[in-house]
């Protein structure tokens, strides 16, 4: 079939008349880059009906480049950019003028790159800042209009820069400013009210000194959106479009349209205080990743290692480290807190939390096709159990369907929607404890209205114990979205003011004693992160053993169960969190043993043991409780728990 480009653009038809269609048939415009949102730009643009192009890329297409680019595809890896754009929009229009610049656009070739041009389109990199800038000024003084459109998070940011307004400089004020300032400058430039970076998910992933940044499809489709509207209107005269220091922001993840008015530009009072909120939030962050390490590992025992790591474990303490004996042989070294965490009674949480580590070695294993035998050393201590991993080759093994969820699983501390588990969902938790184990449910409204007044009680011996104190001061890092080794601030589920109190108070045990004793301090974490979030959840469980756990090889199996329950509630979307504190004192009650200096709490515990036993069933024996938590749909935390480079958890044979 021949190509008729009335036909093939007959559609557009309605919304712009004959006469306007072909205007846009004998436009040119101009696009510098043809990645993210530059080969979106051009295929909107000649679907659009535009027929004269002048496009500049140097770049070739490679796997990082899938997420939101669209020329990026297995056939064209290693291909330049230009090149299968000009394909695809040729593939759209055969009829296409295209003026081609395939070693990209510099001051040398910039007034041939805009030659005859009626609108410039900006495309480049986020970071580009230094050509961008040499691009907007000579459109400027050439009198040609110039769109750029940002990707933001789920949101496309648009400002418009018309001869005889505002010119990009002067809006921007990049001119002696320090790499880092000019992106900083260029990003609140664009979005004066940032939407996206109220659901970031990982702030360190924006590196501006490294010129990285994270980036959605959604938005290289939106920009494209709005840029090709623009076009239509500046190339037909139709219809008002904003120009800086006014501009829109629309961001499809929180449902909302801005529109943004900053006179004098990045000159403007508010838009100084924002830079400075910016540089401060900046500086401030703290660890390089919050995801995997990024270390390629050449040996499977490595890979294995690396994943396994991820396992959870009492307010991120990690008690293992691992000592690669051969390629088929680890030997894992585990430590207890018991010396000095009230709750880690005689190790069991530490064990609990190696059991974990155990579960999750093999799901790693089976990545690489290796099966996994595991033996306790019974000649190490209790306290500093030493574990023999074996790691066999086995044809018969396949991926386990729980390998990703590994790195996802995480624990959220705000509350999560009521809605009830389906049935479906409850049998499969209580399948995956497997056998020897049971899971005891308390749902319901009055079934969470009882959990959370059983919390709230307990909370109240977490916060007013001086033992229970010592472990908090030690584990939680403050000023912090993630943390390696101990429990993050923005992970506690607590609002901005309760944080800082609490970060007060935490400075000493006087302080604590004060506010608790003139000011009813711990009310506001209490009603936050215990009345609240046990009120809002789908329900609240208990894990059971058939028996009383009562060596460290019992805890160890329980921890593989509460690993296995806690990967299958990732599995099924549902947010979760351990609640450990009640079966952890009533194990203090059931032994007859004392805990805290402070009587009345003692005593307190001795009435909250009793009421955990009527809310789980009387014919549970206390030393049949493993694990209490929650579970619910809701979002994934924002801030949580990471883990230090493999490297860090390794040893050598000298400290057995």
């Amino acid at each position: 079939m021949s190509f008729d480009y009335h036909e093939a653009f007959s559609r557009n038809l309605g919304w712009v008349t004959e006469t306007e269609q072909e205007i846009l048939r004998n436009k040119r415009i101009a696009i510098a880059g043809m990645g993210g949102v530059g080969g979106s730009h051009l295929l909107t643009l000649t679907r659009l009906g535009i027929g004269h192009f002048n496009l500049a890329d140097y770049d070739q297409f490679e796997l990082a480049n899938f997420n939101r680019q669209a020329g990026a595809s297995t056939p064209h890896l290693g291909r330049n950019k230009l090149e299968v754009m000009v394909e695809l929009a040729r593939g759209i229009n055969p009829g296409l003028g295209i003026a081609q610049f395939p070693a990209g656009v510099d001051v040398d070739n910039l007034d041939t790159f805009l030659e005859g041009v009626d609108l410039y389109v900006d495309s480049l990199d986020f970071f580009a800042l230094d050509i961008r800038r040499a691009v907007f000024a000579a459109c400027y003084d050439k009198g040609i209009p110039a769109i750029t459109a940002a990707p933001l998070g789920m949101g496309a940011a648009v400002l418009c820069f018309f001869p005889g307004q505002m010119s990009f400089e002067e809006y921007f004020l990049l001119e002696g400013r320090s790499r880092e300032e000019q992106a900083l400058r260029f990003m609140l430039g664009l979005a004066p009210n940032p939407q996206q970076l109220a659901y970031l998910a990982d702030d360190t992933r924006v590196d501006f000194e490294a010129g990285k940044a994270p980036s959605t499809p959604m938005a290289c489709e939106l920009c494209a959106g709005f840029a090709g509207t623009y076009a239509l209107k500046i190339l037909l005269a139709r219809g008002g479009v904003p120009a800086a220091p006014r501009g829109i922001h629309f961001d499809a993840y929180r449902n909302r349209l801005v529109t943004t008015w900053r006179p004098w530009g990045n000159a403007n009072p508010i838009q100084q205080i924002g830079l400075r909120i910016a540089r401060k939030r900046l500086n401030a962050r703290k660890l390089p990743s919050a995801g995997q390490d990024a270390t390629p590992r050449a040996r499977p025992v490595e890979r294995i290692l690396d994943l396994a790591r991820w396992a959870p474990s009492g307010d991120n303490d990690q008690p293992w480290r691992f000592q690669i004996v051969d390629d088929h042989h680890v030997v894992i070294h585990g430590r207890d807190t018991r010396d000095w965490c009230v709750y880690d009674l005689d190790g069991t949480s530490s064990q609990i939390a190696l059991g974990a580590l155990l579960e999750t070695l093999h799901i790693a294993a089976s990545a690489e096709g290796m099966r996994v035998e595991t033996s306790l050393r019974p000649d190490s201590p209790e306290e500093a159990p030493l574990i023999d991993v074996r790691l066999i080759d086995d044809e018969a093994v396949s991926a386990d369907a729980l390998l990703p969820f590994v790195t996802s699983r995480v624990t959220q501390r705000l509350p999560f929607s009521t809605r009830a588990l389906s049935d479906h969902q409850r049998q499969a938790l209580e399948q995956a404890v497997g056998e020897g184990y049971s899971v005891r449910w308390i749902d319901g409204a009055a079934g969470r209205r009882q959990a959370a007044k059983l919390l709230f009680h307990n909370a109240h011996i977490r916060l007013s114990t001086p033992e229970a104190y010592e472990v908090h001061r030690q584990n939680i890092e403050w000023g912090v979205q993630f943390s390696e080794h101990h429990l993050p601030e923005g992970a506690l589920g607590l609002d901005a003011p309760t944080r800082k109190i609490m970060r007060w108070a935490l400075q000493s045990w006087r302080r604590v004693r004060f506010l608790n004793r003139f000011f009813a301090g711990t009310w506001l974490p209490r009603l936050q992160m215990d009345v609240r979030t046990a009120l809002g959840c789908a329900a609240h469980f208990v894990i059971v053993a058939d028996k009383p756990l009562l060596t460290v090889e019992d805890y160890l199996a329980g921890g593989r169960a509460v690993q296995r329950f806690w990967l299958h509630a990732t599995r099924l979307g549902l947010q979760f969190q351990p609640e450990m504190t009640p079966v952890i004192f009533s194990r203090y009650i059931a032994q007859s043993r004392t805990f805290t200096a402070v009587a009345a709490e003692q005593a307190l515990a001795e009435k909250l043991a009793a009421d955990l036993s009527a809310l789980v069933g009387p014919s549970v024996q206390p030393l049949q409780r493993l694990y209490m938590g929650r579970v619910g749909f809701g979002p994934a935390p924002r801030s949580r728990s990471v883990r230090p480079p493999l490297e860090s958890l390794l040893t050598d044979a000298s400290s057995q």
